[in-house]
């Protein structure tokens, strides 16, 4: 009779081993599952499956067990029993764990950020439903589920703590210029930028229905939407206060809730739409390329490439002691043709002031600042890596925002704002 491997003989032999106890027998095995029993004794694996005591089949038959079929599986011909002089008792059947039940592995793609077409997206913005925010967010992820903030720190805290899968901000505008709170707010959270988004805005003069221009006596909005219109509203003749909102369609939700008849709202269309209000103006923007530029974000950063356009954006400062720090960075950059599209400087929150003491002239104070640099390459780009590379050397801190695709879309002119048909019709007359 062939040998047994000898695996198997000390799987069985010994009371600190553990045996596969066959299904339907004595104490009954869970059914898809492998059961391990501590072993009184080899002999009970090899008794019948009816439980009975006496003499094995094996001993009276004098031929071994047949090894058991797992899964229905035949064995392999090292574990086939020797031909017996007796038939041999058909062999157990182990009920394993079907393969097509095991936990699948991870792989890349499961570790990979969401979808970009938005579907499925928790996307957070700040502002209230008909923002420009709220505009954005379905403009970079469409389908997306959005998710309404009253700050902007609350956007960034929602996306950190897991409520919301993304966060869409703005920070800057083609009139208004930068928006610091956000470019703060980058600096003191840990969220990457992954992308950005251009869109055009197109500003409204809301008021309740039935209300007419010369009854106006103030126009609230956000402090944005109020510089980008300062023109406009001087042209039209409205003599009347300005008071900053914290956005343009809270401002215009305001003005429905509390029924002002004499508050007028610098808010979008759709946002007349949702709060019924009527459009006492359109198109009200001092230019019509009034572009506001947003940024998305997310927990984990996108993999950059080199196959489409990207842009990184970066923040680093200087030693205290540092000379020409400025000048320096800008030449890293332009020394291997690396193209900038931004840069900003905010005041050092840590150290807002550096004194330099001289015997001679007393002492200067030095304001102390951050910068933010936007540039047009990868960071899967040599020549991106090489420049921070040297840039890392003569700053005392340096940390890159995020690696993201360009907005390519193509661009689509905004309406004639109303100052610019006010002036044509003047000058036919």
């Amino acid at each position: 009779m062939e040998a047994a491997p000898a695996v198997l003989d000390a799987f069985f032999a010994g009371p600190r081993h553990h045996q596969l106890r066959p299904a339907g027998a004595g104490g009954g095995c869970r059914s898809a599952r492998l059961q391990a029993q501590p072993c009184r004794a080899a002999a009970r694996f090899a008794s019948n499956s009816g439980g009975g005591g006496g003499t094995s089949p094996d001993a009276a038959s004098g031929g071994r067990q047949p090894a058991p079929r797992v899964n229905g599986q035949k064995p392999p011909p090292a574990l086939e029993a020797a031909p017996a002089p007796a038939p041999a008792p058909a062999p157990a059947e182990l009920d394993l764990v079907p393969v097509s039940n095991l936990p699948r592995p991870l792989s890349i793609s499961d570790l990979s950020p969401a979808p970009m077409h938005g579907s499925q997206l928790r996307v957070a913005y700040q502002g209230v439903p008909g923002a420009y925010s709220e505009a954005a967010a379905a403009k970079a992820y469409p389908g997306c589920d959005a998710i309404p903030c009253d700050q902007f720190e609350v956007a960034f805290q929602a996306v950190e703590l897991w409520i919301a899968d993304r966060a869409v901000l703005p920070v800057e505008n083609s009139l208004g210029g930068s928006i610091h709170r956000n470019y703060d707010l980058l600096l003191r959270h840990r969220l990457h930028i992954v992308g950005e988004i251009q869109l055009p805005v197109h500003h409204c003069l809301l008021a309740l229905p039935g209300v007419r221009r010369e009854l106006l006596t103030r126009v609230i909005s956000h402090p944005q939407a109020l510089a980008q219109c300062e023109l406009t509203l001087n042209a039209m003749g409205l003599n009347v206060a300005r008071e900053a909102f914290d956005d343009t369609a809270g401002a215009a939700e305001h003005i429905a809730a509390a029924g002002l008849r004499d508050t007028a709202a610098i808010a979008s269309a759709r946002a007349a739409e949702l709060y019924g209000l009527q459009v006492l103006a359109d198109g009200i923007q001092d230019d019509a390329g009034n572009v506001t530029r947003f940024v998305m974000l997310a927990r984990e950063p996108i993999i950059p490439r080199t196959d489409r356009p990207f842009k990184t954006s970066i923040v680093f400062a200087h030693d205290a002691d540092g000379t020409s720090i400025l000048f320096k960075v800008l030449s890293a950059f332009a020394f291997r043709d690396i193209s900038l599209t931004k840069i900003e400087s905010r005041p050092h929150r840590h150290r807002p002031i550096r004194l330099v003491d001289d015997a001679n002239v007393g002492t200067a104070k030095h304001f102390e600042y951050m910068f933010y640099i936007d540039f047009q390459a990868s960071m899967a780009d040599v020549r991106a890596q090489n420049a921070l590379a040297e840039i890392q050397e003569f700053t005392s801190f340096l940390r890159v925002l995020g690696s993201y695709p360009m907005d390519m879309t193509p661009w689509e002119a905004a309406p004639s704002s109303w100052s610019s048909r006010v002036d044509n019709s003047s000058s036919q007359h």
